[in-house]
């Protein structure tokens, strides 16, 4: 059928790699958040729910209800910085769910924790861009063999979202252009 995107196959370890990326790279970015919501822990049990799949836990309902319950508490923070935080740990819990359809829109599944926790990390500085240049490199370094393998499947992330669809694109932009020895 004509523009509808093809499958691409995904198995459930490169879920869990990817998953476990983008768990690394939010939960660097929780500190921003807890600083500013203290007794607010639902970024942080999105985080552990990421984890818990990536280490070999099942996708289940309670999976996506902390991503849920993440974004909520990205509406309840104070901050910028703190609301850009939960979103990171809600796309961490929301990675697991990348799904297998060849559109460069999926590509936020795979790297919009990292983009979101740099943006983060950009508004305390405060917006100083070479902050969230450095938190990128970090998650270029975090990435595994199978998760720019996994990347490269999909088109490369497309235009807009801001200046955290632009962090996407910076990262698309530098893993694609690494050559990984597995």
């Amino acid at each position: 059928m004509t523009g509808e995107a093809s499958e691409i196959v995904l198995s459930k370890q490169d879920l869990r790699e990817v998953t476990a990326f983008a768990a690394a790279c939010a939960e660097v970015a929780l500190e921003i958040f807890e600083a500013d919501q203290p007794d607010d822990s639902r970024p942080r049990d999105a985080v552990g729910a990421a984890w818990e799949f990536a280490r070999g836990g099942e996708r289940r309902k309670s999976l996506r209800d902390t991503a849920s319950a993440a974004l909520k508490a990205a509406k309840s923070a104070d901050t910028a910085a703190a609301r850009e935080a939960a979103w990171a740990a809600m796309s961490a819990a929301g990675a697991a769910y990348l799904h297998p359809l060849a559109k460069a829109t999926q590509v936020k599944h795979i790297l919009g924790a990292a983009a979101y926790a740099a943006r983060a990390a950009e508004l305390v500085a405060p917006d100083d861009r070479s902050v969230a240049a450095e938190q990128l490199e970090h998650s270029v370094h975090r990435a595994t063999p199978v998760v720019v393998d996994v990347l490269k499947r999909f088109p490369a992330a497309p235009g807009g979202g801001g200046r955290v669809g632009e962090l996407i694109r910076l990262l698309d932009a530098d893993l694609r252009s690494l050559t990984l020895i597995e």
